[in-house]
């Protein structure tokens, strides 16, 4: 859901007028400007996000490509697309929504010392993987609906770079669950002489 819903004086039933969907045009973030305020705070919140990279590094930490690559693209990526106010931003935003708010509270969890255990990182990155097949099947229906000439408030350049992002991320993060929860660790089967 878009956080329009939950945030205006609504009280978290959607608006009578409310057209949440792929096709929505400038116009609706026209008409509708807490749903382009929250967009734009999105977009904006991938510059703090950036410092969960640094966290990584003051506790010396391994810096995955993943987590770096991921967070320059979609950085980028929000900015290009509230420039152009892309109709799929609001999907993206909202799906975003779920899964950072999961994950950095998993996070917080963890940095007070609770333990969760490892059970609820690999919830977490299928809901991250969840994600990405979403982003990438409304990447694709934007690309498609292009093709056929339908009203969709998306440029192909916009929905040419939201697939190839979405594909590569989606590449990422089954390759990350694989390598983190379905292989075995690597035995040392050197002796020390």
């Amino acid at each position: 859901m878009d956080p329009q819903a939950f945030l205006t004086e609504n009280r978290g039933e959607f608006p009578k007028d409310y057209d949440y969907d792929i096709q929505a045009t400038k116009a609706f973030y026209d008409e509708n400007r807490e749903t382009s305020y929250w967009h734009f705070l999105f977009a904006l919140s991938k510059v703090p996000e950036l410092g969960d990279t640094v966290f990584l590094l003051l506790k010396k930490q391994p810096l995955r490509f993943l987590h770096w690559y991921h967070h320059i693209t979609v950085l980028i990526f929000c900015w290009q697309s509230q420039s152009e106010h892309a109709s799929t931003g609001l999907w993206f935003c909202s799906m975003n929504l779920v899964v950072h708010s999961t994950m950095y509270s998993y996070f917080a969890a963890r940095t007070l010392g609770i333990n969760v255990g490892r059970g609820v990182a690999m919830f977490i990155t299928v809901l991250q993987i969840l994600q990405m097949v979403m982003g990438l099947a409304l990447s694709l229906s934007a690309a498609f609906f292009k093709l056929l000439g339908i009203s969709c408030h998306v440029t192909p350049y916009n929905a040419l770079l939201s697939v190839l992002m979405y594909f590569s991320y989606l590449a990422l993060f089954v390759a990350f669950f694989r390598d983190s929860y379905l292989r075995k660790p690597k035995v040392n089967t050197k002796k020390d002489s």
